[in-house]
């Protein structure tokens, strides 16, 4: 992750990573684009990165760990006290411990952008699914979505990336290179084959791996496309009197 904090008078956004040196090749890979949670350009504001000791794809993602959780806890609380407005998450797996952070301090913490969830339930007609597009379909849980918020799972059309042989190369070979533009056509692919269901009328991409391929989504697809960004953007909006530009 390159410029880990951006320096800046005060920052408004906090952001828990997993910890340094511990993700897949190919994860590190990803958070060169813009457009990544763990990449500052992403943001048309100031954010501040704390890495999380213990965070990473076992702990969070395959087995989300208890302690990990703890350790996020206090440092969510040490940057609620150097006066950040508001505190995500740099993994959409974070829901599962959406309640228990969310509780553990007095600002908004928001940890998945399957929270736009509820919302983009209420904006679309009853006979419309939400295409849910993920990094492992496997590994996400009901409880995901409930501690998100999410109430009505049916209305739900979900797709792992699992099912894709170069992406899942993050999962299977960790310590390998991943072809950047196979896996952004695997990923094109996938919101387009979830499309002949005919009825989905907006996507939410769970990964905050997945933003920098969500403009081609809505090119392709024709779909609205929900994400980490537009929710990190929503909430910024809600925390300053300034409004992004750019």
């Amino acid at each position: 992750m390159k410029n880990e904090n951006r320096r800046c008078p005060k920052p408004l956004i906090g952001i828990l990573c997993w910890e340094e040196g511990v993700s897949p090749r190919g994860l590190v890979q990803l958070e060169s684009l813009k457009g990544n949670s763990t990449n500052p350009d992403t943001f048309a504001f100031p954010v501040k990165y704390v890495r999380v000791k213990g965070a990473n794809i076992h702990t969070i993602l395959e087995k989300p760990c208890r302690n990990t959780l703890q350790r996020m806890i206090k440092a969510a609380r040490a940057m609620e006290k150097e006066g950040i407005c508001a505190i995500t998450t740099s993994c959409g797996f974070n829901a599962v411990f959406q309640r228990e952070l969310a509780d553990s301090v007095t600002i908004p913490l928001f940890t998945s952008s399957l929270m736009q969830i509820p919302l983009v339930q209420a904006m679309l007609g009853s006979d419309q699914k939400i295409g849910v597009l993920t990094a492992k379909k496997s590994a996400l849980t009901d409880r995901h979505f409930i501690n998100a918020g999410v109430t009505n799972l049916q209305t739900l059309h979900i797709q792992g990336l699992e099912t894709c042989p170069e992406w899942n190369k993050i999962f299977t070979s960790p310590h390998d290179d991943i072809d950047m533009e196979i896996v952004e056509n695997e990923i094109i692919s996938t919101a387009c084959t979830m499309m002949q269901s005919g009825d989905i009328g907006a996507f939410v991409l769970e990964c905050t791996d997945l933003p920098p391929f969500a403009h081609k989504i809505r090119q392709k697809t024709g779909k609205p496309v929900f994400d980490f960004v537009t929710l990190a953007q929503y909430v910024y909006s809600s925390v300053t009197d300034t409004r992004p530009m750019g």
